[in-house]
């Protein structure tokens, strides 16, 4: 199968540690991370398979301004990182040496201009300063790092 995300929730990977807007998401969410490292991802535009439970609310804050802002900033940022532009429409397998990268650069502030004004830029720069340690996405060896 393949797993749809947006450009922002490359970075919101992560730092996840179960924290979310309801009970649905969170849910949700705790479905898809075991997927990461096994699937293939599909770079879409606006909301993805993690916003799917919030789709139902009455104004979505998935298909806020403010969040399309935050998504062109990731890939443009993540594009970076990894070299090559990362667009709406690639497809990626992100493996164990990307996510360590990824951490490291999103610990370092690298790659978080798209993080600037969110809602959990603290809460993820916490988790990302303790190494990662309480965060779902594991790597195959179990280790966060």
């Amino acid at each position: 199968m393949t797993i749809s995300l947006r450009g922002h929730h490359l970075l919101c990977i992560l730092t996840y540690a179960g924290n979310g807007y309801s009970p649905s998401f969170i849910e949700n969410y705790n479905k898809i991370i075991p997927r990461i490292q096994n699937e293939d991802i599909l770079i879409v535009e606006g909301p993805d398979d993690i916003c799917a439970p919030l789709l139902g609310e009455d104004d979505p804050h998935c298909l806020g301004k403010s969040v399309i802002v935050r998504d062109s900033h990731a890939l443009e940022a993540i594009g970076a990182l990894m070299g090559q532009p990362v667009e709406v429409g690639h497809i990626l397998r992100l493996d164990e040496t990307y996510l360590k990268q990824a951490r490291w650069a999103f610990n370092r502030r690298i790659v978080r201009s798209a993080c600037v004004g969110c809602e959990w830029e603290q809460l993820c720069t916490r988790i990302a300063a303790d190494d990662y340690a309480s965060t779902f996405l594991k790597f195959s060896n179990g280790r966060n790092k």
